[in-house]
């Protein structure tokens, strides 16, 4: 199986799992998709989350990473301007730095957490971000109440209703990748990643060493498939 990550592009949406595409936790007011629902009684968050991705892209730029097995869609990171987020005003650990992008979205497909992508796709954002001159990286972290256990990283299905158990990180992923808890709260802490230099160089250290990797695996098909022809 081959895995890959890239920016998420706006000709790119199809490469977001089912849940991702339709998920607007972050995305909406929740008051908002009430409204729509009660006045109208129709609200489409497909067509609502691919309104906001064209709006963050075209007046901020890639706002995502993707993970690809075998070029199926197997998770996804989102992050952007927090003043762009409709919800990130609504936690008690609010607001979102003022030098900070905010990260949303950390959902792995099951073949994504088979091959561990979630600090892959992690270190995929800080280099697109320390690109982009972005000081730090936070996020809205949940940790597990009486009546939840979220995973590590929620796992997307797309049967899965929106909720902050399916739609937030979990706070023990966060520290694991290197977060650290700067507003504490029992259940909606509110982490911060520093981005620096050393963050790229080691991006840019790993993304050299799979292309050479993978230049070494053709190389090594090459000279099996010589071996075989020069038999015959």
């Amino acid at each position: 199986m081959s895995t890959s990550v890239t920016s998420l592009t706006l000709d790119g949406l199809d490469k977001l799992s089912s849940h991702a595409r339709r998920c607007v936790f972050w995305e909406m007011d929740p008051a908002t998709v009430r409204s729509s629902r009660e006045f109208s009684g129709f609200h489409d968050p497909e067509f609502e989350k691919e309104a906001w991705l064209s709006m963050v892209m075209l007046e901020w730029g890639s706002c995502g990473q993707v993970a690809l097995v075998d070029d199926k869609p197997a998770g996804c990171a989102l992050y952007a301007p927090p003043n762009m987020v409709p919800r990130a005003d609504l936690f008690p650990t609010s607001p979102v730095s003022a030098d900070a992008i905010l990260l949303t979205t950390m959902r792995l497909e099951p073949t994504g957490d088979e091959f561990e992508l979630g600090s892959t796709l992690i270190q995929a954002a800080v280099g697109d971000l320390v690109r982009r001159g972005v000081r730090a990286l936070e996020a809205f972290g949940i940790r597990p109440d009486a009546d939840s256990s979220p995973s590590d990283v929620p796992t997307a299905t797309a049967a899965r209703e929106c909720s902050p158990q399916e739609c937030m990180i979990s706070a023990d992923f966060l520290t694991d990748v290197g977060f650290e808890v700067v507003a504490p709260h029992h259940r909606f802490p509110r982490l911060r990643l520093e981005l620096d230099r050393d963050h790229l160089w080691k991006a840019d250290v790993e993304a050299a060493l799979e292309r050479l990797l993978e230049v070494a695996a053709l190389s090594l098909v090459d000279i099996g498939e010589r071996s075989v022809v020069g038999a015959h």
